[in-house]
């Protein structure tokens, strides 16, 4: 149990590490709560809340795999080396093509909300009654 604790915290080292070093990670964070607070707002589905969180999971794996070959490749060869460019331009490759799939799946989970009346911006919420949705000011 005591090796199972000292992994568990050179895990959470490693995390805080990233979070520390990598301002791609600190964002996609921050996105990825501003997109639980609109599941939340939107009542996700169980299903939904599944395909979100492995969604979010994908994008900040491949973020710490992206960081974690770039500074092995740094260290490896400190100069500039083509191989090691070539390495980490695939690497982010490999970011940017999970983000982009993961965007395409964002926009199909959230695209029923823009589809259902009066789900999306909820203006009764925040107009008197006596105004109508369309009407000037």
């Amino acid at each position: 149990m005591n090796k199972f604790i000292k992994s568990f915290g050179w895990a959470m080292h490693g995390l805080r590490t990233v979070w520390q070093e990598e301002v791609n990670f600190r964002i996609e964070i921050g996105i990825s709560l501003a997109v639980i607070a609109l599941g939340i707002y939107f009542k996700f589905i169980t299903l939904e809340w599944i395909i979100l969180i492995a969604c979010i999971g994908a994008v900040l794996t491949a973020e710490i795999v992206n960081t974690v070959v770039e500074d092995l490749c740094n260290k490896v060869e400190p100069n500039h080396d083509p191989l090691i460019g070539k390495v980490k331009d695939m690497m982010g490759g490999f970011v940017l093509l999970v983000a982009f799939f993961v965007g395409i799946i964002g926009v199909l989970l959230f695209f029923r909300i823009f589809l259902e009346p009066n789900t999306f911006f909820q203006f009764s919420k925040f107009c008197p009654d006596n105004v109508t949705i369309g009407t000037t000011f």
